[in-house]
């Protein structure tokens, strides 16, 4: 049996975790948890000294026990969408992101909510369909634990996804490889994509659906998805907290010059 200051510990450790308590949460005084009856002085002194030797809280004269922060996701760039993780294994674009960084993960940690919507005019543009016209709107929610990382909705005509797993609602991802799986298994194949990026003051639903700190900004993400003959078979608008996520881009260099001059040969 565990000697209860290891049981202590092993608590608070677990609610780090899983988020319940966040970077920067105060743990309780070691006075409050003795008169709670969680043990003697001594029992809590260990058990916040064993929190602060896994790396897990910092302690401090005059600012107690708080929750370390914790190192930014990596939310990588075009390495999230190789096609070897999703097409000749399971590991979706989040799932990706969360190896690579070393972190645990949940499938239905991604949930969506799937519903026929009117394009507006920039969903219209870049699918290439009438403004009002029914698409497919594939809006889902990302948490780390129970912390919200970012959402993404993600736009499809519906020829390309009626019946198809892209439409189920069930939490987590559509099926092993997840969308782009289902879209290669359509037909669909990507091929190239578009990405861009802009960071933006939260509106009040992004704040309480996210869980924002006061002040943070979020960064907006639009994606745009092509087959190799230029048919675009996804849009996406991702909100993305921007302190939760470190974006990282790993690409050959250019050389516009010289493609120029190989192709005048």
């Amino acid at each position: 049996m565990a000697p209860k200051w290891r049981d202590l510990a092993d608590r608070f450790a677990e609610q780090i975790k899983n988020g319940q308590l966040p970077p920067g949460a105060q743990l309780p005084q070691i006075r409050e948890l003795v008169e709670a009856g969680e043990g003697s002085k001594e029992t809590v002194h260990k058990a916040y000294k064993a929190l602060e030797a896994e790396g897990l809280v910092t302690s401090t004269r005059g600012h107690g026990t708080v929750v370390r922060p914790r190192a930014a996701l990596k939310r990588l760039g075009i390495a999230r969408y190789d096609k070897a993780k999703w097409r000749d294994g399971d590991e979706v674009a989040f799932i990706a992101d969360r190896v690579a960084s070393g972190r645990a993960y949940k499938r239905n940690e991604q949930t969506q909510t799937v519903s026929r919507v009117e394009a507006d005019d920039l969903v219209a543009e870049v699918l290439g369909v009438p403004v009002g016209s029914e698409v497919y709107a594939r809006a889902r929610l990302v948490k780390e634990g129970v912390q919200p990382t970012h959402t993404l909705t993600s736009y499809y005509r519906p020829e390309h996804v009626e019946g198809t797993r892209i439409v189920d609602p069930t939490p987590g991802p559509a099926g092993r490889g997840g969308g782009y799986r289902v879209l290669y298994d359509a037909g669909y194949e990507i091929d190239h994509m578009r990405e861009a990026l802009f960071a933006r003051v939260p509106t009040p639903d992004e704040v309480q659906l996210l869980q924002l700190p006061a002040g943070e900004p979020v960064v907006e993400l639009h994606r745009t998805t092509y087959t190799a003959d230029g048919t675009v078979v996804e849009f996406a608008v991702g909100i993305h907290s921007a302190s939760r996520f470190a974006w990282e881009y790993d690409f050959k260099v250019p050389d516009s010059a010289a493609q120029d001059k190989k192709g005048q040969e």
